[in-house]
C-alpha cells in the first residue's frame, strides 16, 4: 500500500502482468528521444535490406510469479531503424511465427515526430509480419539483397527467441554469410539460440554492449520490474565467453566484426549511427 501511495508500485494491466510504475516512468521514460537526424549519403547497391527479427510475446514471468508487461521497446527499436532508413535500407519485419510485432507502447515517446513517423510508417508490417519459418523458406537463397540482421532490444526479447530454433538459423545464416549482426540492450537474449543442440556460442570471444543484470536486480526496488528477473543476460552472455563492454546502463556501443551491440535505451541513438556509418563504409 506505501509503495503504491508513493508511487513504486508497478501497475496491474487487465491481463494480470505488470507495467512499470508511475515513479519509475518518471525514472526511465521520456517524451522525447536524443535521435539526431543525420543525412547519410545513401546506400545504392543491392544488399539493400535489413531483416528486423521482433518478439511477438508480451508477459516475462519474475522469480515471485508475478508477469512483467514488456515486448521490444520503441526507442530501442525505431531510433535504430532511423539512422538506417536515412542511410537508405530497407527492413524486412519478422516474428517466430508471424504473430503481431509486441512493443512496450508504455515506453512510446509520445513527442517524438520522428519515431511517430517512421512507427506510423511501419505500422502495416508491425501488424502482420514475415514468420521466421517462412524468410527461411524463401529468402535464404537470397542473402546477396541482405546487409544485416537487427534485434531490438526490450525485456520481451527474452521471450521465446533465445529458445527459438529459426532465429539461431538465421543467426548462423548471417554469420556466414557476412551480414551485420545488430542488437542492443536484452535483444542480444537472442543470441543464446545459437547455443540450441550443444552448439558453440556464435559470438564467443567477441566484444559485447549488453543490458547488466546489476541493473535489472535493482530495478524492482522502484517497480520498474515486478519482481527480479528468472534468468539475467549479461553474466550468461559472459559464461559463455562473450567480453562485456559495459557495466552500467549507459551509451556503450561496440563493434566486434560484423557485430554491432549497444548496452542500454541509452544507446539507442549512438547505435543507430554506429550501424549506419558501418555499413555505408563497408558495403561500398
Amino acid at each position: 500500500m506505501l509503495k503504491k501511495i508513493l508511487g513504486f508500485a508497478p501497475k496491474l494491466e487487465s491481463d494480470g502482468s505488470y507495467s512499470p510504475s508511475k515513479m519509475a516512468l518518471k525514472m526511465a521514460v521520456s517524451d522525447k528521444t536524443d535521435f539526431e537526424n543525420i543525412t547519410y549519403q545513401k546506400y545504392q547497391g543491392k544488399k539493400s535490406k535489413i531483416l528486423v527479427i521482433f518478439t511477438e510475446n508480451k508477459n516475462l514471468k519474475m522469480k515471485n510469479g508475478k508477469y512483467f508487461s514488456t515486448g521490444n521497446h520503441p526507442v530501442e527499436t525505431l531510433v535504430p531503424m532511423l539512422h538506417l532508413q536515412n542511410a537508405g535500407f530497407d527492413f524486412e519485419i519478422a516474428t517466430p511465427t508471424g504473430k503481431p510485432v509486441v512493443l512496450e507502447m508504455w515506453a512510446f515517446p509520445e513527442k517524438d515526430k520522428h519515431v511517430k513517423e517512421i512507427y506510423n510508417k511501419l505500422k502495416s508490417g508491425f501488424e502482420k509480419p514475415r514468420s521466421l519459418a517462412d524468410f527461411i523458406d524463401s529468402y535464404f537463397e537470397e542473402s546477396d539483397a541482405y546487409a544485416a540482421v537487427f534485434v531490438p532490444g526490450g525485456h520481451g526479447a527474452m521471450i521465446g527467441l533465445p529458445e527459438d530454433q529459426n532465429v539461431g538459423r538465421i543467426l548462423r545464416w548471417a554469420h556466414e554469410n557476412d551480414l551485420f549482426t545488430i542488437s542492443l540492450c536484452h535483444g542480444p537474449g537472442a543470441f543464446l539460440s545459437t547455443t540450441l543442440n550443444d552448439q558453440e556460442f556464435l559470438y564467443k570471444g567477441y566484444n559485447m554492449a549488453v543490458f547488466p543484470d546489476s541493473v535489472d536486480n535493482k530495478t524492482p526496488m522502484f517497480g520498474y520490474l515486478p519482481g527480479k528477473m528468472v534468468n539475467g543476460l549479461s553474466e550468461k552472455i559472459k559464461s559463455l565467453g562473450a567480453n562485456l563492454m559495459n557495466t552500467k546502463m549507459d551509451k556503450t556501443v561496440c563493434l566486434d566484426r560484423r557485430l554491432i551491440t549497444g548496452s542500454s535505451p541509452l544507446a539507442s541513438n549512438e547505435l543507430g549511427k554506429l550501424a549506419a556509418k558501418t555499413l555505408l563504409k563497408e558495403l561500398r
